[in-house]
């Protein structure tokens, strides 16, 4: 990441702080935390094909791309609910979740738990590719999967080696 990564919902403040388990007060659940007392308004379903519209896929993209792991996986946890009765949509936002939750397991020092949150998360997204092509909410699939496969074999020292997710321009 860096300072010319692109915003997709600059409109949108990130949290005071990126959380990591046992390092931080819980952000909703600690008075301290950076969301505790929010009301949690449930995600709103849009179709795939929408997905420029949806504000918080966008947002929990942003949060991803900028370090907010665990914040990103929390973004993206809400539209997967919504998003249940759309089956590539709801494996697609998991496989995120998942790919999110694997990174922040480096800087918590839990390589088994990256190796294994990864080949789970990449599976869904490839998955996904098979079933709706190579460029689905503008992620190009393939790409990601194995950025994100070399990334946990590379036995990575820091989260900030993770792949980005770069959404397509044009579908």
């Amino acid at each position: 990441m860096t300072a010319a990564t692109p915003r997709y919902a600059p409109e949108r403040s990130f949290p005071p702080y990126a959380f990591l388990p046992g390092r931080d007060p819980h952000p909703t659940r600690d008075p301290r935390g950076h969301s505790y007392g929010e009301d949690e308004a449930p995600a709103d379903y849009l179709p795939a094909e929408r997905w420029r519209e949806n504000a918080d896929y966008l947002f929990g993209v942003d949060l991803y791309n900028h370090g907010y792991l665990w914040e990103s996986h929390e973004a993206w946890e809400g539209l997967w609910h919504s998003a249940k009765h759309d089956a590539a949509q709801a494996e697609f936002l998991q496989g995120l979740i998942q790919c999110a939750a694997a990174c922040l397991k480096v800087p918590m020092g839990q390589p088994r738990g990256l190796e294994r949150l990864c080949a789970l998360g990449t599976e869904r997204l490839e998955g996904v590719a098979r079933a709706e092509g190579p460029v689905y909410m503008g992620v190009a699939l393939e790409e990601f999967v194995s950025a994100m496969r070399s990334f946990a074999a590379s036995s990575p020292e820091s989260s900030d080696e993770r792949p980005l997710l770069e959404l397509a321009q044009r579908e």
